[in-house]
């Protein structure tokens, strides 16, 4: 059986989905790997550790020939579906139910497709969860990125001219991301506070050192894994309790995110308002329409001071670390739908059903 690994076309994109130590498991278990050439480059991949690990590498046409899988990290361009062996198994992210015509084109030629961002959130299934691996990455470098836009140090510092007080760090959503980024934040000696929909998240914020922003008599909880889509009443609710550590904030970041849907609305121009001039806004759901009003994706908006980052694709910016994890996902991955080195679907499976987004010409989810 032949895995072709793809080289990422995506604007800025420095990942690889496998890396070489991967495919060399792959090669030793009996299976046929190639690379399509320069694809591990933005990861420091070279084309001479793909071949030392006993995969080809070549061109895509050369890749792509006799596959019954390929891989890659975003979701395929027009050209690359063209490109495509009929009826092979494609492994990336599609982002199904916001990409009806690109799983169409999938399966206008019979590809068999799983979602990658579409792996139910089950504990059997966390070691193949690519966006768990990808967001722990994004949340470290959130803090990482506002540290390098703010105009002051992270911790306490007693110095003989005086002291130092320590930056206050504010966060919006406790997910994978909103997880790391308080750690990250504490370790650099920041005050850290942070709020999210779901009231069972305080423990964990508590856990890590950061105080919880209750909003209390209007909670919204979760739903297969994910946060639930707030109200307007608990919307109303979480800018009154948050608006106090908004305005004495150094550091604002922003991960919440709906599957599907355009990112809510955390912070509006009234809210950029009353922060003040110096501080720093990275908001992580800049590229499905942002936290803030007034996010750009790969942009910084300067608002009377306010530095806003529209954050995109962070874990591409630890472009080693981001291929290795995502590759290592994607070995649990394989564990499961080709366990004896032979691709078997099981669709009674509760993983498969969950991200087999087509089957030989028949879409069994939609967006």
């Amino acid at each position: 059986m032949k895995i072709a690994i793809l080289k990422e076309t995506r604007d800025r994109e420095q990942r690889v989905a496998v890396s070489p130590q991967v495919a060399a498991t792959w090669v030793k278990q009996g299976l046929e790997v190639s690379v399509e050439s320069g694809a591990g480059a933005g990861s420091w991949f070279s084309d001479q550790q793909y071949t030392d690990a006993g995969a080809k590498s070549g061109s895509q046409k050369d890749v792509l020939n006799g596959a019954s899988i390929v891989m890659k990290i975003n979701p395929p361009t027009v050209e690359e579906i063209a490109a495509l062996p009929e009826g092979c198994l494609l492994c990336s992210l599609l982002y199904h139910r916001s990409n009806a015509e690109t799983i169409a084109a999938l399966n206008a030629k019979k590809i068999s497709a799983i979602s990658l961002d579409a792996i139910p959130r089950i504990s059997r299934a966390q070691a193949m969860d690519v966006l768990s691996s990808q967001s722990n990455l994004a949340g470290y470098m959130a803090v990482i990125k506002g540290a390098g836009h703010l105009d002051k140090i992270f911790p306490l510092l007693m110095t003989a001219a005086g002291t130092i007080t320590p930056a206050r760090v504010l966060i919006f959503g406790v997910g994978v991301a909103g997880l790391q980024a308080i750690a990250t934040a504490k370790r650099l000696g920041a005050i850290v506070e942070a709020t999210d929909v779901r009231p069972e998240t305080k423990e964990q914020v508590e856990s890590l050192g950061g105080k919880f922003i209750e909003v209390k008599g209007a909670e919204v909880g979760s739903e297969g894994g994910y946060a639930k889509e707030a109200t307007e009443e608990y919307r109303a609710k979480q800018r009154e309790a948050v608006n106090k550590s908004l305005a004495q904030a150094d550091l604002v970041i922003t991960t919440a995110l709906v599957p599907g849907r355009k990112a809510p609305i955390l912070v509006d121009e009234e809210q950029v308002g009353m922060m003040k001039p110096g501080s720093v806004l990275i908001d992580m759901a800049a590229e499905q329409g942002g936290n803030c009003v007034y996010t750009k994706p790969y942009e910084v908006v300067n608002k009377n001071g306010v530095r806003i980052v529209g954050a995109a694709n962070m874990a591409s910016e630890l472009p080693i670390n981001a291929s290795e994890l995502f590759a290592k996902n994607l070995v649990e991955l394989m564990k499961l739908i080709a366990p004896k080195s032979e691709l078997v679907l099981d669709v009674n499976d509760e993983i498969v059903t969950g991200c087999l987004i087509c089957l030989g010409g028949e879409i069994r989810h939609s967006g």
